[in-house]
């Protein structure tokens, strides 16, 4: 699995273009931006793009994309309010108006997003959203918005839950492999072990 990072403004999200090596098929998690390189970046792998898996809806993580029927938008229905209210947030950050996006595909926990035989497993971790999920493939966790390094995702807005964040990653993060990778949806990489030991909100 090829993984590459794209930072993206105006409040430095995370996006991961993953490009699975045998059959090309690649998908996107979180679209926060229009950005060329992501397209040079398929086209440099020889690789076309499958699925954006959008780990939950906050505008900050969906703006860049774009209706295409050849490329699946993933997420969890109980996200779909704040999905549909972008455009009332988009403004303040001196962002456009976009087009709401179809979302083609609900996921739910457990659930499989397959590119070629690789397999990318959805845990639904609700708190720092009702419909947060963070996609699970190959030792590496990409968690949106529901872990940072040594911190979690702001509860404050709505829909968010202190109590539930704590218990989603107690109960669906940290009974993972201590060597599993976190690739958050803001800042530095991270891992299960580290977190365990220095996440002062767990």
């Amino acid at each position: 699995m090829i993984i590459k990072t794209f930072i993206e403004p105006p409040i430095d999200n995370n996006n991961y273009l993953l490009i699975d090596e045998q059959s090309k098929e690649a998908a996107l998690v979180d679209c926060s931006a229009v950005d060329s390189k992501i397209n040079d970046a398929l086209s440099e792998a020889g690789a076309e793009l499958k699925y954006i898996l959008l780990t939950h809806g906050h505008f900050d993580h969906i703006a860049g994309i774009r209706n295409n029927p050849d490329v699946k938008v993933v997420m969890h229905k109980n996200d779909m309010a704040w999905l549909n209210k972008a455009n009332q947030y988009l403004p303040m950050f001196g962002m456009p108006q976009m087009t709401i996006p179809n979302i083609d595909i609900f996921v739910t926990d457990g659930g499989i997003i397959k590119l070629g035989d690789t397999e990318i497993k959805v845990i639904h971790t609700p708190g720092h959203t009702q419909g947060g999920v963070c996609y699970l493939t190959d030792g590496k966790l990409f968690s949106g918005d529901t872990i940072f390094r040594e911190s979690v995702g702001r509860c404050d807005l709505e829909g968010g839950d202190f109590e539930q964040i704590v218990e989603s990653i107690k109960n669906k993060i940290f009974t993972l492999p201590p060597e599993t990778l976190i690739y958050p949806g803001h800042g530095r990489m991270t891992s299960v072990e580290w977190e365990k030991e220095h996440n002062r909100f767990m």
